[in-house]
């Protein structure tokens, strides 16, 4: 794992399990936000592979944070744990994305509350990304402090709360700056990346919220929708941490994908 450092990594399930699902963090996340997820009952047997996203958590960043050279980073770990299905959480869901497009994975995906354009994308990293070109990294020093909000409502023990805020507090702003700059100019490269995830043709499952995620525009939705091998999944009112908020459900899609990657004989 010469890319990705096992310290970057969280693993559950048995090691040499029949199926391996990985699981890539949201932006300023790490693996550590997968923990209740891997806790779900349903996935006990199933071998999961969580792992930072350099540039995120306090993991160094390399030369090039690009959405292309992460997504071929993360295809490689991939390969090498023998990966059936690949989940994204925002920014993660985009490499999972972007690992299907580039033909580097041709497994099922599952996206959670992936943005498909910059309009899809928060304002306030919209906001930050055009204030960092004046004030260089201190917009983000200013998110790194707003960050806890994101897991302050989240239906979890406070303890457990306490935890996700710490791992958001390690992010660098310098990275953090690099990091979404990167994101939006890979989104605006495209245009909206939905065409990209259709014509893919891995079997997708696309995640949103009602509400509080950014959603999909209506041309998205219906190219979407007319896809085949994608299926879209609205949860009622707002999603932010789906993982976190709604381990169950995404236990449940992690299980379709798995079926749908390996089919009875």
């Amino acid at each position: 794992m010469a890319a990705m450092q096992a310290a970057q990594m969280m693993i559950s399930g048995p090691d040499q399990g029949e199926h391996t699902a990985l699981l890539i963090p949201g932006g300023f996340c790490t693996a550590a936000f997968y923990a209740d997820l891997m806790d779900q009952p349903a996935l006990a047997g199933i071998r999961l592979v969580a792992v930072t996203l350099p540039g995120h958590g306090g993991v160094p960043a390399p030369p090039d944070v690009s959405i292309e050279h992460l997504a071929r980073m993360v295809a490689e770990l991939a390969a090498e744990v023998g990966c059936d299905v690949v989940v994204g959480h925002s920014l993660g869901a985009t490499v999972a994305l972007e690992m299907a497009a580039s033909a580097a994975f041709d497994g099922p995906i599952v996206l959670l509350t992936p943005a498909f354009s910059r309009r899809g994308e928060s304002m306030i990293i919209r906001v930050a990304d055009r204030l960092a070109a004046v004030l260089d990294r201190l917009p983000y020093v200013a998110m790194r402090s707003l960050l806890p909000r994101l897991v302050k409502d989240c239906p979890l023990p406070a303890d457990r709360r306490a935890v996700l805020t710490a791992e958001l507090a390690r992010n660098d702003p310098a990275a953090m700056k690099r990091v979404v700059h990167e994101y939006l100019r890979y989104l605006d490269r495209h245009g909206s990346v939905a065409g990209r995830l259709a014509n893919a043709g891995n079997p997708a499952w696309v995640v949103h919220g009602e509400s509080g995620d950014g959603g999909l525009t209506f041309d998205e939705r219906w190219l979407l929708q007319s896809e085949p091998a994608v299926r879209l999944v609205t949860i009622p009112g707002p999603s932010v941490l789906t993982a976190n908020e709604n381990p169950e459900l995404v236990a449940d899609l992690v299980l379709e994908a798995l079926r749908v990657a390996t089919p009875a004989s």
